[in-house]
């Protein structure tokens, strides 16, 4: 069950992530600040899938790969605790500084400076989970692999 929820939970995460982020992007470069505000409001919202999906590809991947010692599920297994914190210290926190500053009308210094920060964060956080996502891919890829060449000896 857990290889079926695993990529799933994977991809969600990373496609909420990537909507936040270019969201977050279009609005400030292109939108006005009631935009903007409406944008930090739904991320904040979005977190309520964002989280549980980040929650269940952490655990779903520490099962699945607590044996594992080859190189693509060593790196993964580095990238998952950078990911998680840099998600619950940076990116949440932030997305809920930016929602209260820009509803409230605060477009000022703290406030430019906390969304920078988070769009680096979360630029950081999609590199890390593609790159995870695609590491998963090739395990996967391999292990196809070599179930078909052993069914065919």
């Amino acid at each position: 069950m857990f290889r079926a929820i695993h990529p799933i939970a994977g991809v969600i995460g990373f496609l909420t992530i990537l909507v936040f982020w270019t969201s977050t992007l279009y609005s400030e470069l292109f939108a006005t600040h009631a935009t903007v505000a409406a944008v930090k409001s739904m991320i904040v919202s979005g977190l309520f899938v964002l989280v549980p999906a980040m929650i269940i590809v952490g655990a779903s991947g520490m099962s699945l790969g607590r044996r594992r010692k080859d190189a693509p599920a060593l790196a993964k297994k580095k990238r998952m605790p950078i990911i998680a914190m840099n998600g619950l210290l940076i990116l949440v926190p932030a997305a809920i500084y930016l929602s209260a500053k820009a509803n409230a009308g605060f477009f000022d210094t703290s406030f430019y400076t906390v969304q920078i920060v988070e769009l680096i964060a979360g630029a950081t956080n999609l590199t890390l989970m593609g790159l995870s996502i695609r590491d998963g891919r090739a395990m996967t890829a391999r292990k196809k692999m070599r179930a078909r060449s052993e069914s065919s000896i």
